[in-house]
């Protein structure tokens, strides 16, 4: 399963940033992170619709695409490890994650989605929101792989 995540927003360095690296390299699948630099000077709906052309045009027209939403489904980490389980076993093998700005995602992109997932009801900062989105595929990995990294 090949990864990608992108984001809108630049991570340069960091706690949040190492983080997120180490949760990457702990991974089996590659991940790859592409950053967009967001817009500020237009009005949201046309920033989120600039933001979802160069976010989709991150990921394989193969690929199953998750939107990160506030108002997506809320899943425990099994749930996701048989979402994606059963995405492999179709034969996809791209999966793509996509975090919109502070504006969230354009609809268009959302209705599109593969999956629509909320991180819980709570609102998290962009920087770790990629740390959770690592770590939940690292688990997640683990999961299918039968390991003992996750306890319930």
């Amino acid at each position: 399963m090949r990864v990608t995540i992108a984001a809108v927003g630049r991570d340069r360095s960091g706690p949040a940033r190492d983080l997120f690296d180490e949760y990457c390299r702990r991974c089996p699948w590659p991940i790859r992170l592409h950053e967009v630099s967001p817009r500020t000077t237009a009005p949201p709906e046309r920033r989120r619709a600039e933001e979802a052309a160069r976010l989709s045009s991150a990921a394989s027209r193969n690929a199953a695409l998750v939107a990160l939403d506030e108002n997506g489904r809320n899943l425990t980490s099994r749930a996701l490890a048989a979402k994606i389980g059963a995405w492999q076993r179709q034969g996809r093998s791209e999966l793509a994650f996509l975090i919109g700005g502070p504006d969230g995602l354009d609809a268009a992109l959302i209705e599109r989605a593969d999956l629509v997932l909320a991180l819980g009801r709570m609102t998290w900062p962009h920087r770790l929101v990629r740390v959770l989105l690592a770590e939940q595929l690292y688990r997640t990995a683990t999961i299918l792989a039968g390991h003992p990294y996750h306890r319930e």
